[in-house]
């Protein structure tokens, strides 16, 4: 199965965002996790273009979406007005048939677009919920990294995690940093199960240097993040957003990013839907993600 993709750049302040279209019918942005840029999801888009237009993108700082000063602190806030600022641009440019030989619909319009963050992604869609009241319809929030979730000792214990992984980061580069947030997201890449015929996404440079950036630079964002839950819980009522907090199946119940998903049910009142696989389950299991997440979504 493929789907092509249409290559596309936004101009942002700070930033010049690459993004990619592919696909037809309604706005669905897949919001990546760690290192991800665009492409990460690359088995999962093909899955979801016979019923979304799929926007997946750079995160500023990453692959191809250059800042205009590398030295300035990236912040939660940037990415989720960077969100704001793509779904506009989309909203623009998506009519029938974007990404397709074969147009029938498309289209996006305020409160009508589904955002899927995964990990890092799930945390920026939190941030666009409060800071873009009813910009987003669905948001899918899958294991967020978001410490202030958890009670005062868990959310300690969190950072001291991601702390960990950037002073070993610091120390010894990628491959010092790899255990630890192996060991941080309970990952076990030797044993852990895969769907078949996935595409190969080895440890190129630009991969790396997305690491480096992640971990050096993005680790701050989180850390630092001020998102209350109390805001969080506001916004969602007012906005009418429709949040489903996510966890995989297979994530151990020790992982704290998937403790932020239970956390974040219990806070919304809801019950948290189960992926397939762990924390990584999107890019593990991209055809079994692609029917779960159109069970949800009613397509």
């Amino acid at each position: 199965m493929t789907a092509t993709a249409l290559h596309r750049t936004l101009t942002v302040p700070g930033a010049t965002l690459h993004y990619q279209l592919a696909g037809r019918g309604p706005v669905l942005l897949l919001a990546q996790s760690g290192e991800g840029d665009a492409d990460r999801t690359v088995d999962l888009v093909p899955h979801l273009a016979d019923s979304f237009t799929v926007v997946t993108y750079d995160r500023r700082g990453l692959s191809r979406s250059t800042l205009d000063d590398p030295a300035r602190p990236v912040t939660m806030a940037d990415h989720a007005d960077d969100v704001a600022r793509l779904l506009a641009a989309v909203a623009g440019t998506t009519g029938p048939g974007v990404g397709s030989d074969n147009p029938t619909d498309g289209g996006t319009t305020p409160g009508s677009a589904v955002m899927v963050g995964f990990s890092m992604g799930a945390a920026i869609g939190l941030q666009v919920v409060v800071r873009h009241p009813g910009l987003l319809g669905t948001l899918i929030a899958h294991e967020p990294v978001m410490p202030n979730l958890l009670p005062p000792a868990d959310r300690a214990q969190h950072v001291a995690e991601l702390l960990a992984i950037r002073e070993a980061h610091a120390a010894g580069g990628a491959a010092a940093a790899f255990p630890a947030i192996a060991r941080h997201l309970g990952i076990d890449p030797r044993h852990d199960d895969t769907e078949d015929g996935l595409t190969p996404q080895p440890l190129t440079p630009r991969r790396l240097a997305n690491f480096d950036f992640f971990i050096g630079t993005e680790f701050a964002a989180v850390t630092t993040d001020g998102l209350a839950p109390a805001e969080l819980a506001a916004a969602a009522g007012r906005t009418g957003t429709r949040i489903l907090p996510a966890t995989g199946r297979t994530t151990r119940p020790t992982v704290h990013t998937y403790r932020c998903a239970l956390a974040l049910a219990e806070l919304l009142g809801t019950e948290p839907v189960a992926f397939p696989g762990g924390h990584n389950g999107n890019t593990a299991f991209p055809l079994a993600t692609a029917r779960t997440l159109k069970a949800v979504l009613g397509r």
